[in-house]
C-alpha cells in the first residue's frame, strides 16, 4: 500500500481545507496510506517567482525535509507541484547537499489527479453531482505537468454530471498569482473573457484544479453577482461539493 505524504498548499488550508479532506479521501480509495506531515510550509513560489531566492530556499527546505520518507508526494494543485518538480532542483543545482534531496523530491511529486490516474490506474470514483459542469485547464497543471485528459477521464465517471467545454478553456484565467497584482487591468479583462466563456456553455458549476485560479473567477463572479457555483474538481470526484462553494462564505 503506497505511502503518500499529502502535500496541503496555502491557499487549501487557509481559504479551503474540504479541499483537503476530499484528497485525503480519493487517495485513499485508491489504495494509498495519507500522511499530512505537520512540518510542511509554503512550497516558496510566490519568493522563486518575486526573485526573492534566499526565502524560496528556505521554505524548499523545510518542506524536502518534512516529505522525506514518503512514497509519493500528492499535491491538489498544479501550480505547487510544479514548483516541486521543476523548480526546486534549480534551487539546488549548485548545492552538493540538497541537490539530490530536492531531485528526490520531484522524482516522487505529482498533482492529484494525474496521480489517481496515471499512478494509481484509477479510471471512475463512486460519486455522483446533478449538474452541467464547464472545467477550466489551470496553465501550471496543463503546460507545467501534463493535466488536462485526467480530470475530464475522472468527471466522466460522476453520476448525473454532464461536462461542456468551454471556448479557450486553455487559456489563463488572468490570476498568476503576483502577475493580477501587478497588472491588474490586464489581468481583469482576461478573467471577464473567461468568465464570458463559461457563461456561454450554459453551465451551472465551473470547475478547476488549481485553487488561485479558481479564486480568482469565484471572486469576480460573486462581484458580476452571479450564482454559479465553482469547486474544485476534487470535491466533486470526492462526492463533497454539497455545501457552499468557493466564494461563497465559509464551508
Amino acid at each position: 500500500m503506497p505511502r503518500v505524504g499529502l502535500f496541503a498548499t496555502c491557499l487549501m488550508n487557509l481559504f479551503r481545507p474540504t479541499v483537503g479532506f476530499a484528497a485525503a479521501r480519493l487517495l485513499e480509495d485508491a489504495g494509498c496510506t495519507v500522511e499530512v506531515p505537520l512540518a510542511q510550509s509554503c512550497c516558496g513560489q510566490p519568493g522563486y517567482n518575486s526573485g526573492d531566492f534566499d526565502a524560496a530556499r528556505a521554505l524548499a527546505k523545510q518542506l524536502i525535509a518534512a516529505f522525506e520518507g514518503f512514497d509519493y508526494v500528492v499535491g491538489p494543485s498544479g501550480s505547487c507541484m510544479a514548483t516541486l518538480l521543476h523548480d526546486y532542483p534549480k534551487l539546488f543545482e549548485d548545492d552538493p547537499d540538497w541537490r539530490p534531496r530536492a531531485e528526490a523530491l520531484a522524482a516522487r511529486s505529482h498533482e492529484l489527479l494525474s496521480f489517481l490516474t496515471d499512478v494509481c490506474g484509477v479510471t471512475a470514483v463512486n460519486a455522483a453531482y446533478t449538474g452541467t459542469v464547464t472545467y477550466h485547464d489551470s496553465c501550471s497543471s496543463l503546460r507545467g505537468l501534463g493535466v488536462k485528459a485526467q480530470p475530464r477521464l475522472l468527471l466522466g465517471s460522476v453520476d448525473g454530471l454532464q461536462l461542456t467545454e468551454m471556448q479557450d478553456a486553455e487559456v489563463c484565467c488572468g490570476f498568476g498569482g503576483t502577475f493580477c497584482v501587478k497588472y491588474p487591468e490586464i489581468s481583469g479583462r482576461m478573467v471577464d473573457d473567461k468568465l464570458a466563456n463559461v457563461a456561454a456553455t450554459g453551465a451551472d458549476t465551473l470547475l478547476g484544479g488549481d485553487l488561485g485560479c479558481l479564486m480568482n473567477m469565484a471572486g469576480r463572479l460573486r462581484r458580476q453577482g452571479s450564482t454559479l457555483k465553482v469547486f474544485h474538481t476534487a470535491e466533486v470526484l470526492a462526492g463533497m461539493a454539497t455545501g457552499g462553494g468557493i466564494g461563497d462564505g465559509e464551508h
